[in-house]
């Protein structure tokens, strides 16, 4: 058998073997196959040159751009930590109340809020700028609650609602403090039943925390 397949194999018959010609004329073939490609990359570029360029610059502007844009982003940030640690030390209320209105961010909360904390004076007008105007919602709603605390005795308890109704929301951190709130001022003007359904929220809610639970069952 191996024979006959042998025998078959030697049969087969052997491939040309190319001449000069042959070569000469494979090599024109490529020669004229990188001519005509060159020939339409060139025309290509000519053509799409004026795009190709803009979209270059266009790009470099965007990533020069990009960079200096995060370096004055951080250059900033580390000058409002430096202005703000400054004006802490040295106890500046006025320093730091500027840097609370002209900064941005949670520092710039912190600092007006502190700014209001260590004001003998304790303007109340720092905290109603910022609860209007703060970067955060944790210090917006923390300056609302303390301006009721301060100005709550002139204001009605339909008032201190509405004041705080953009507390009366779960993303608020001080969404529980803010309906004990309203419900502890309708109390004290007499209106019982405005007051029981902000207690029945709270009692309602499971996620109540223990020690705004333990406050809404005294009040019952």
């Amino acid at each position: 058998m191996s024979n006959i397949l042998s025998r078959k194999q030697n049969l087969k018959p052997a491939a040309p073997k190319k001449t000069r010609e042959d070569y000469a004329q494979d090599a024109l073939y490529r020669e004229v196959w990188e001519d005509v490609n060159n020939d339409k990359t060139i025309a290509f570029f000519k053509k799409y040159a004026r795009q190709m360029i803009g979209g270059a610059i266009a790009l470099l502007i965007i990533v020069a751009g990009y960079q200096i844009g995060v370096r004055a982003y951080h250059a900033k940030r580390m000058a409002t930590a430096v202005a703000y640690e400054n004006a802490l030390d040295a106890t500046d209320v006025n320093a730091l109340e500027k840097l609370g209105k002209d900064a941005g961010g949670a520092n710039a909360d912190l600092a007006l809020f502190q700014s209001y904390a260590l004001d003998k004076n304790h303007d109340i007008t720092k905290l109603e700028y910022l609860a209007e105007h703060g970067s955060t919602r944790d210090f917006r709603d923390l300056a609302r609650l303390h301006v009721v605390a301060a100005r709550g005795d002139k204001m009605s308890a339909r008032d201190v609602e509405k004041y705080l109704s953009d507390l009366d929301t779960k993303s608020s951190p001080f969404y529980y403090t803010a309906m004990l709130t309203i419900a502890q001022k309708y109390l004290a003007s007499g209106d019982a039943e405005s007051a029981n359904k902000w207690l029945d929220k709270l009692s309602s809610d499971p996620d109540c925390p223990a020690e705004i639970s333990g406050v809404v069952q005294t009040l019952r």
